[in-house]
């Protein structure tokens, strides 16, 4: 599918090497993928051994040593240290680790479970109420080392938020509730995916239930990756950097649910968010950014044809954002991404 875009571009008139550098591969990949499967590999390799090759010998002690009763559950490098101890020294580590992949036998040693890669989750949003992301973050209370949290729901396609609560202690029950009531109030959405990290909270015997009773699709990050839910995290950095935000601690749970209403009305109704073409969550969730942006377009086209002069390339655009993805591949670049999107 990315070769038949690349021809196309080359049938109009785009260079190869502009082609490359938009997809961030070089012009010899676009040839290589030009080859029928069939094609002989006319790589020839180097013509000569390496003048420091081990030897069979030394090969074979090699795998004698980490096959060894005494090293049979350790990696290389816990061997090479230990037989540099004892004043030995066989081979380094990366020969260690490169006979031992060469005979096959470099896999996962001892009796631990060997880890396995968790793909990153991946959703996209066409529309509202189709993917939610939601987190818990701290608010200062009113006794000093103690926090208040607020629960956050938000709707990654619209940046809406469309649910939130404020508790003195964090809980899958007060999350459930809370997911629960933003449901309800969202119209009972089918096939909702609610994406979270992997906080106590959210991996609750409670709320879990609540999800499959709801029929909404949990969705975790991967362990230790701190930005899977990069939406929610977004999200807090905002509220927390408003000029309103106060500095002091909130004198109560009420308090600081008073405060968050406030923020929520802002954010929803007046915040011109920045990856949606600068209009409000709101416009997006309920369907009046297309109108929207096309009043903007016919100002800056009036605005063009009054000072032609002024206006180098075509005016800005105000073209609506189009669909959200939850956690793309950060492999690709956003070139291939919206190749395969559109393939």
């Amino acid at each position: 599918m990315t070769l038949a875009h690349v021809d196309e571009a080359l049938e109009k008139g785009v260079r190869l090497e502009v082609i490359c550098e938009r997809l961030g591969v070089a012009p010899r990949t676009i040839q290589r993928w030009r080859k029928p499967a069939t094609a002989e590999d006319r790589r020839c390799g180097p013509h000569t051994r390496p003048a420091n090759r081990l030897s069979e010998v030394e090969r074979r002690r090699i795998l004698a040593v980490a096959n060894s009763e005494e090293f049979r559950d350790a990696s290389p490098k816990q061997i090479v240290p230990r037989l540099a101890d004892r004043g030995e020294y066989v081979a380094s580590e990366a020969s260690f680790y490169r006979v031992l992949r060469e005979a096959g036998q470099l896999a996962h040693r001892g009796h631990a479970k060997a880890p396995t890669p968790r793909p990153r989750a991946e959703h996209t949003a066409t529309g509202p109420n189709q993917v939610w992301s939601w987190d818990i973050t701290y608010l200062k209370g009113p006794v000093k080392g103690a926090f208040l949290y607020l629960y956050l729901v938000v709707d990654v396609f619209s940046r809406r938020i469309v649910g939130f609560a404020v508790h003195d202690e964090e809980s899958s029950t007060h999350a459930s509730v809370l997911i629960r009531r933003s449901w309800q109030e969202a119209g009972c959405p089918e096939g909702l995916v609610l994406h979270s990290d992997n906080g106590g909270p959210m991996k609750g015997a409670t709320l879990l239930a609540t999800l499959q009773w709801l029929g909404v699709t949990p969705s975790f990050s991967r362990p230790r990756v701190s930005d899977d839910n990069a939406f929610s995290e977004a999200l807090f950095r905002t509220l927390k950097y408003r000029p309103s935000f106060p500095r002091r601690p909130f004198a109560s749970v009420e308090d600081a649910h008073d405060w968050v209403t406030r923020f929520v009305v802002w954010y929803n109704t007046e915040h011109r968010h920045s990856a949606i073409r600068f209009v409000t969550p709101d416009d997006r969730h309920f369907s009046r950014e297309a109108a929207l942006l096309a009043r903007r377009h016919r100002v800056y086209q009036r605005a063009r044809a009054r000072h032609p002069e002024r206006w180098s390339r075509d005016t800005r655009d105000w073209t609506p954002a189009g669909p959200v993805r939850l956690g793309p591949s950060p492999n690709l670049t956003p070139a291939v991404q919206e190749m395969k999107r559109i393939g």
